[in-house]
């Protein structure tokens, strides 16, 4: 069932050519959560308030009464799916979107975390937007206090682009390469932007956008996903739109300035390392490996901050490395969490 309120707003998606018939443009969310609950209130209640026709809501097999919950929800815009178990993010994405596509078929799709949501007017933007020139269109988003949330700033792919990578490397040897392939600052008051990569939260994808790319792979579980995707997205000619007036709010609560940071539980390392150098082939291309030993450089330097587990550490490392450069995306999560908890020498 349409919301009254998307129905006021047309698009360009709805005319046809030498004609000026329209049609309102369906809307849907797709939010992933797990042992959030107290997040997933507030994201579902900021939702219900925008003009969305449609709202998937993924659980990952939580266990602290979220599942419960959501059975309770009335509301005709909402479908929760409970997920078979754990599928991680990634997992959760592509189920999300393939399950938007199969059961309602949205003109867009947008996707979020539990702990982010779009800020207020944020949908209205985005449906009285000309959409004309983007195939997928990323948010700007912030933290509570509204600082630019830097875990979801935009990036230039500096393989792709010479002055990207010029300013890339220059601030590499500061410590700062960061600054050099993320949007700046002045882009979040600017006017939109082509990127070339973005994150999973506030990022709408087109109908037709995924028919053509298709969906998120989800054996990836956590990290990546996201950056592999959009970038995916772009070499097959798409366009990525940055649009600062679209706004979203991510309620993260760790500091985040975008150096490393301590794994917990230690087993993220493996799916840093493992899906890290997939997205780095991919975007490197024949730069890989000069890329490739810079990487794993800090990657070696990092262990020295994890004291007493330093050795699971460098396991979890070590065969993500080994997977990541053959590709191998199949290992179990099982698996890597066992190989976590080993006991080490």
């Amino acid at each position: 069932m349409a919301s009254p309120v998307a129905d006021t707003y047309v698009s360009h998606l709805g005319r046809a050519s030498g004609s000026t018939a329209v049609k309102p443009v369906r809307l849907a969310a797709v939010v992933v959560t797990y042992n959030r609950l107290h997040q997933m209130k507030r994201t579902l209640t900021r939702l219900l308030n925008e003009p969305c026709d449609k709202i998937i809501i993924i659980d990952n097999g939580s266990t602290d009464g979220t599942k419960d919950w959501l059975r309770t929800l009335k509301d005709p815009r909402i479908r929760a799916i409970m997920a078979p178990g754990n599928l991680g993010g990634a997992g959760g994405f592509e189920l999300g979107l393939r399950k938007a596509v199969e059961l309602d078929d949205p003109d867009w799709m947008v996707i979020m975390d539990d702990d982010a949501r779009p800020e207020p007017g944020c949908f209205d933007a985005f449906l009285e937007s000309d959409l004309t020139e983007w195939d997928a269109v990323s948010a700007a988003v912030y933290l509570k206090d509204g600082r630019i949330c830097e875990m979801n700033r935009p990036t230039i792919n500096p393989f792709w682009h010479l002055p990207t990578f010029c300013r890339t490397a220059m601030k590499s040897l500061f410590g700062k390469s960061r600054g050099g392939f993320h949007i700046p600052d002045e882009a979040y008051n600017g006017s939109p932007q082509e990127i070339d990569a973005t994150s999973f939260v506030g990022l709408f994808l087109s109908r037709e956008t995924i028919a053509k790319a298709g969906y998120p792979d989800g054996s990836l579980f956590i990290y990546g996903d996201d950056v592999l995707y959009t970038l995916g997205l772009r070499k097959q000619g798409m366009r990525i739109g940055f649009v600062p007036e679209l706004r979203f709010e991510h309620d993260f609560n760790r500091v985040y300035n975008g150096n490393a940071s301590l794994y917990n539980p230690i087993w993220k390392a493996y799916y840093t390392a493992r899906n890290g150098l997939l997205v780095y082939r991919f975007a490197a291309g024949m730069m890989f490996w000069p890329a490739f030993f810079f990487i794993l450089f800090k990657w070696i330097a990092a262990g020295r901050r994890y004291g007493e587990i330093r050795g699971t550490y460098y396991r979890m490392v070590w065969h993500g490395v080994k997977d990541g450069l053959v590709g191998k995306r199949s290992r179990p999560h099982s698996e890597i969490t066992s190989l976590a908890a080993r006991a080490d020498a």
